[in-house]
């Protein structure tokens, strides 16, 4: 496939963003997070799995470290999670990689259809937009590598780790914390996305290792 010169300007100033969110967040957090990441994944899941996990840590660290410098969710970056995504889903069922793609992308619609129905409503309600549409197709990465069981595990987990933060600038930094405050979601979806695929992918190896 050939790049055309508009999609690779995009690519280069996606990378360009991305760096800079990191050097601005804190460069020893990011790569630290990234580190366990990659490595957790590698041996927690030591089979050809754990090198996709790899592969969707680093996105999701680049995604949650440029939302919390930019509160933007590059669509790149987003792009590229769902690339692989699929193509994941497809090489570990290569037998059914149709029906695999298939069930991958309805995965994927679902959550996002539910966030852009909050979102939708949340506007008509208070005025405003409540979810940002990065948030609404971070979700669609979810659902694309998650299965039913843990894409809910996943919200949950960034729900609860956004409402800690709140929590933690009011009471330990005495920070005015409004409904009004802005808040990145993608911040903590994304990391929350690659834990539950962790869950997911140890609880299978544990259950195919019971088995015999």
């Amino acid at each position: 496939m050939i790049l055309s010169p508009p999609l690779l300007a995009r690519w280069r100033a996606s990378v360009s963003r991305t760096a800079s969110a990191m050097r601005a967040v804190h460069i020893g957090v990011a790569g630290v997070a990234l580190f366990i990441g990659v490595v957790a994944s590698v041996v927690l899941v030591p089979d050809s799995r754990g090198a996709w996990g790899a592969g969707l840590a680093v996105l999701m660290v680049a995604i949650a470290a440029v939302d919390a410098r930019r509160f933007i969710i590059p669509d790149e970056l987003t792009a590229a999670a769902l690339a692989l995504g699929l193509v994941y889903a497809a090489v570990e069922d290569s037998q059914i990689w149709a029906q695999a793609l298939a069930w991958s992308l309805l995965r994927g619609a679902v959550p996002a259809l539910a966030f852009l129905a909050v979102r939708a409503g949340y506007r008509r309600w208070r005025g405003r937009e409540g979810i940002g549409l990065g948030d609404v197709k971070l979700a669609a990465v979810a659902g694309v590598w998650l299965d039913w069981q843990t894409i809910p595990v996943a919200i949950e987990i960034a729900a609860v780790a956004a409402l800690g933060a709140y929590v933690i600038m009011h009471f330990y930094f005495h920070r005015i914390v409004r409904p009004t405050t802005r808040l990145p979601f993608g911040l903590f979806l994304a990391p929350a996305i690659w834990i539950a695929w962790i869950l997911d992918a140890t609880l299978l190896l544990y259950l195919s290792a019971a088995t015999f």
